[in-house]
């Protein structure tokens, strides 16, 4: 019998390197082909080994939809605790005290549980009400204002600000924060980006921007100690002040959360969904016909271009996926884009089709991770998208730009010509 050598144990901190990421992930995190258009190498992970692969000794990736919705609503599955967790390098530590602080997607239960009942409240569909109208309004302002220009940004002059617009609307962020948060959108893009991924540079601007978001939020947190009012943040204050249900120091993460999420994952989503209808010029064409379904044209969009292509999890303890063991400890690469694109799940899944019927998708995950601020996302986006039908809207002469980050997929820059 031939013997072989035991592979080395997994280290405490995985630091970047290319190798790691090889050694991690299946697919090529540093190829440009792939950043650009990850969907090729998607159709043959699906076609060569179905849902799931064995990546290394310490990581697993699922990509198939049976696959990855089976690892997000498991509670074995979950983020980990310790050094050896993938993204151990993005808990932030509180100078004050030691505390250690997360972001409510990089939460497990009880705490996960805890904290998400409190912002549940502030995304009823009696919220979306009262927020609908706002949002037209703001998107219709912000069109006017960019339309007969020879050439303009959509990003810019409307992703970017309308999302922002409507969170600094339920969470009365004062007007002069916009611009820092804009500043710094392309660094905490790369937020979600496991360490091993980025250099140290890169790291960098990563946490300078993860903490200007925090001390903006301790700033407005500071002043509705004293100004109480309506909002969202003056809700979480008080949270705060009941004592037990939130720490100071959780209270500024989860700020950090909303706002680095509010003016960044849905302006990524609308960026996407309009470069798409522009590629797609049918599919745009019975949008404008059938502006009725946009709820449902909404979900075909997210389906077929993801917003957050991939998260992570650990086995928190032994477990299996669909009857393939997991260890304890062991890695798992949540691949949500292939699995929205599964022949399995869908009929075409690389065609988009946005008179599809409605069918779930993983694009805001699943379990007790289902984004929880994914309804309001969603609104915002088809009320871009409808606002958007009123003008005639072709693609600019200079080229798209996409902002780097592997995990979360976003357009910098969409020129396009507004009628």
């Amino acid at each position: 019998m031939t013997q072989t050598t035991p592979p080395p144990p997994a280290p405490d901190v995985l630091t970047y390197s290319p190798e790691t990421a090889a050694r991690m992930l299946p697919f090529d995190v540093f190829d440009e082909e792939f950043h650009q258009d990850p969907y090729p190498r998607y159709r043959r992970l699906l076609a060569e080994h179905g849902g799931l692969l064995h990546t290394s000794e310490d990581s697993l990736a699922v990509f198939g939809f049976d696959e990855v919705s089976a690892v997000m609503k498991d509670p074995r599955f979950g983020i980990g605790h310790g050094k050896k967790s993938m993204i151990s390098d993005q808990f932030v530590e509180n100078q004050k005290d030691g505390e250690s602080g997360r972001i409510l997607m990089f939460m497990d239960p009880p705490d996960h549980t805890r904290i998400r009942g409190l912002v549940n409240k502030a995304f009823t569909p009696r919220t979306l009400d009262n927020l609908r109208p706002h949002a037209l309004g703001f998107a219709a302002d912000l069109l006017r204002e960019a339309a007969g220009s020879d050439e303009v940004d959509l990003m810019a002059a409307f992703a970017r600000p309308l999302p922002a617009l409507v969170l600094s609307h339920l969470l009365d962020i004062p007007e002069r924060y916009h611009p820092i948060f804009f500043a710094s959108a392309k660094e905490s893009g790369r937020g979600l980006d496991p360490g091993f991924t980025l250099t140290e540079e890169q790291k960098a601007g990563r946490d300078f921007a993860r903490d200007m978001f925090i001390n903006a939020g301790i700033e407005m947190a500071e002043d509705r100690r004293s100004n109480l009012g309506d909002d969202l943040i003056s809700e979480l204050v008080r949270a705060e002040q009941e004592g037990e249900r939130l720490t100071e120091w959780e209270l500024a993460m989860l700020l950090m959360n909303l706002l680095a999420a509010g003016f960044g994952a849905t302006t990524a989503m609308i960026g996407n969904a309009v470069h798409n209808l522009l590629e797609h010029p049918d599919q745009l064409a019975w949008l404008r016909a059938n502006p009725d379904r946009i709820a449902q044209a909404v979900e075909e969009l997210l389906r077929y271009d993801t917003t957050l292509q991939i998260t992570t999890r650990m086995a928190l303890e032994d477990a299996d996926v669909l009857g393939v063991p997991v260890a304890e400890g062991r890695h798992v690469i949540v691949m949500l884009g292939a699995a929205n694109r599964d022949p399995r799940a869908y009929d075409r899944p690389d065609v988009l089709d946005l008179s599809r019927p409605v069918a779930r998708n993983l694009g805001f995950g699943h379990g007790i991770h289902f984004c929880v601020a994914a309804p309001i996302a969603k609104m915002i986006t088809q009320v871009g998208l409808t606002a958007l039908l009123e003008y005639s809207v072709e693609r600019g002469e200079q080229e798209l730009e996409r902002w780097p980050g592997t995990f979360l997929r976003v357009i910098g820059a969409l020129p396009v010509k507004l009628g």
